[in-house]
């Protein structure tokens, strides 16, 4: 007996907001064999991935690269640059930014928190405040998260720069681009980062696996004073072995053919076409969702992100939200897509729509109307016409990345 919907047909819309999904091009550049990292070919693979990372992160300064996920960024950027006791400042923007300050407690910092509603961004006025108090300077860093995956919300890097140069502060600027690299337009050098943290499963295409450390002049002068305990994360010996195209251990070699590769897809394109096509697909987005006649969870535009849209769920008469949750499964198990589920304070009143990374208009349609149907099937209630709102905005813009990477 045949068993039914044991292998859905077609493919499988992973539209969460990361991992993104590879694309076959990375994939077969991925199916090689591996090779000997202390050779002739793996030092020429090095010394391009070493290169090209650098354009990616618009940096003339070494990127770091560990066989890792982006939480271990998240620590190599702490531990390389603070001793034990420091007080850093830490933005509560959503999910992953608290994750962030947790790891900071549990590494022996003192991590302070300005408290945020998870609907905004970064408030640099706010931080700009705080750093002016601190006479003394204990604060020796400022972590923020650019786009935060969780919420669909966007900071502003450059007035949180301006903001502790205005407070006349030494301060480090620690910011997490987990979600934003090669998506959402980010410039390590101009905007006077010193630490940027990246993971390889969202904007870069690839699975996961790889993280990165993009770091300032003044980065690598705090290391070689820092306090804080390290051996895998020390900057030190990497950074040395990368002079010649190697690492001090076995790197993750064939995710390193896949980076190369990508590398090469977001050259092609142009980085501020990437950046346009992202935003413009977040636009049709959201103009679907104001026709379905739902809440976007991002209450500032300016702060919306070219990544992802969180979409908040309708109330029903007792006003309570229709299960985010239960919608989702409908989704998957009906149309065989994935959308990203609300984290924490969001769970179960907010669902996550990703549009990222390999991602094109006929992608974006198929997206939106799986959801569209997925509110059908599981009873939410919606206007009608969200699809066709996405579609309209895409074919008045069609052509138009290159124009809007111009404008930019």
């Amino acid at each position: 007996m045949v068993k039914l919907n044991s292998h859905p047909a077609g493919r499988h819309f992973l539209q969460i907001p990361g991992p993104s999904t590879v694309p076959d091009r990375i994939l077969r550049a991925m199916d090689y064999p591996t090779i000997d990292h202390r050779g002739p070919e793996f030092q020429a693979l090095g010394k391009k991935v070493l290169a090209d990372i650098k354009t990616i992160f618009q940096t003339a300064n070494p990127v770091v690269i560990y066989p890792a996920s982006g939480t271990g960024a998240w620590e190599a950027a702490l531990v390389n640059t603070l001793s034990p006791g420091d007080t850093v400042l830490m933005v509560e923007t959503g999910h992953f930014a608290t994750l962030w300050k947790k790891m900071a407690d549990k590494l022996g910092l003192n991590a302070e928190f300005l408290g945020g509603d998870w609907r905004r961004g970064a408030d640099a006025a706010q931080i700009e405040a705080r750093l002016a108090e601190d006479k003394e300077h204990k604060i020796k860093a400022v972590c923020v998260v650019h786009n935060e995956t969780s919420t669909g919300v966007t900071s502003d890097i450059p007035a949180v720069r301006r903001a502790i140069d205005k407070a006349n502060h030494p301060a480090l600027l620690l910011v997490d681009t987990i979600s934003s690299l090669g998506s959402i337009d980010y410039r390590h050098d101009e905007w006077g980062v010193d630490v940027t943290v990246s993971g390889s499963q969202k904007g870069l295409m690839l699975p996961p696996g790889l993280s990165f450390n993009a770091v300032s002049d003044k980065a690598i002068a705090a290391s070689q004073r820092a306090g804080l305990s390290k051996a895998y994360w020390g900057w030190g010996e990497i950074l040395e072995a990368n002079k010649n195209g190697f690492w001090p251990y076995t790197p993750a070699t064939n995710l390193l053919y896949g980076l190369s590769e990508a590398c090469d897809m977001l050259a092609e394109e142009g980085l501020q076409n990437v950046f346009a096509r992202h935003q413009r697909h977040a636009a049709a987005t959201r103009e679907a969702v104001k026709a379905w006649g739902m809440e976007i969870l991002c209450q500032n535009p300016a702060e919306y992100s070219g990544v992802l849209t969180a979409v908040v769920m309708p109330r029903d008469a007792s006003g309570q939200h229709y299960n985010a949750d239960a919608f989702r499964k409908a989704v998957l198990e009906n149309f065989n897509m994935s959308l990203g589920q609300g984290l924490t304070k969001l769970s179960g009143w907010v669902f996550r729509i990703g549009h990222l990374g390999d991602f094109n208009d006929l992608t974006l349609m198929g997206t939106l109307a799986g959801v569209e149907m997925g509110f059908e099937v599981a009873g939410v209630p919606h206007q009608k016409g969200g699809v066709l709102a996405a579609m309209k905005h895409l074919t008045a813009t069609a052509g138009n990345n290159e124009k809007l990477a111009k404008a930019a």
